[in-house]
């Protein structure tokens, strides 16, 4: 795979890419990177399509915005931008794990097939995300929006156990060290969480992007690992009434929260098969 760089909404985005065809945009979440495609990729690649995975906007070596918006309209317009100065077509496909799910929601109508993984559409969290069980695994998230979290984040262990406690019995070692590389600096690790800190409000909207229409835009295949540590499968269980017609949701049995690394074989199977040849 190659390394490159392009300029969208304002950003300057790294990017792994290999393949040649329709485009297929991968997007990653946290505290993770592009490299959690490392399986997917070469299997896209080898079905005809142009496999993409820019490193999120504030994950190096993708620049920290100017702007220092990660609002949910902010990924969505670095969405739209990369699939237009990526020369996508009608023909473009879009896979997002984690943070990478939450655009793909709101512009899956623009591509041809769309996939995500680990993270449902909002409507299928409300009313489930307040669960006692489920507050005590999204206890980051709270963290998150206080002084403490960069310092409580760049400790010893704390990203590493984040990992082991999303995909038990998985080793990260080499996903870590990717990680390491991408937002250990401080300007990047607090770039990663200012996402959280956007999601709940406690850091303004920029004012640079419209509010966001709510609803899913088009078909989405959703998978998700029954073994997840960070989002409940049980939360999962009503997501098609979630989803629009001609939706597809599997839960996938004995794997976490990272099950395209986890059982590559089988999830890019899952995916292959939902988004067909490229050419």
């Amino acid at each position: 795979m190659e390394i490159r760089t392009i300029h969208a909404n304002g950003v300057e985005f790294a990017y792994l890419t290999v393949g040649e065809g329709p485009l297929a945009l991968c997007l990653h979440g946290f505290p993770d990177t592009a490299h959690t495609w490392r399986h997917l990729m070469p299997a896209l690649a080898e079905r005809g399509y142009r496999a993409v995975a820019p490193f999120m906007r504030g994950y190096a070596p993708t620049e920290v915005p100017a702007d220092g918006a990660y609002e949910d309209a902010a990924l969505v317009a670095d969405v739209r931008a990369l699939h237009e100065e990526l020369g996508g077509d009608d023909d473009a496909v879009i896979i997002g794990h984690d943070w990478g799910a939450f655009p793909v929601y709101h512009v899956a109508g623009r591509f041809r097939r769309a996939v995500t993984l680990a993270v449902p559409p909002p409507g299928a969290l409300a009313g489930t995300f307040l669960d006692y069980e489920q507050l005590k695994r999204s206890f980051y998230i709270f963290l998150f929006q206080t002084a403490l979290a960069e310092a409580a984040a760049a400790g010893p262990g704390f990203i590493d156990n984040l990992w082991r406690d999303w995909s038990p019995g998985y080793d990260a070692s080499e996903d870590l060290e990717f990680v390491r590389r991408s937002i250990g600096a401080p300007a990047n690790l607090s770039a990663a969480i200012g996402y959280y800190r956007a999601m709940l409000g406690t850091t303004p909207r920029s004012g640079r992007y419209p509010d966001l229409e709510p609803g899913v835009t088009g078909p989405v295949l959703y998978l998700h690992g029954a073994q997840d540590g960070c989002l409940d499968a049980g939360l999962v269980k009503d997501v098609l009434s979630h989803l629009p017609a001609g939706s597809r949701a599997e839960l996938v049995g004995d794997v976490g929260h990272f099950l395209h690394l986890e059982r590559p074989a089988e999830i890019n199977r899952l995916i292959l098969d939902w988004l067909g040849p490229g050419s």
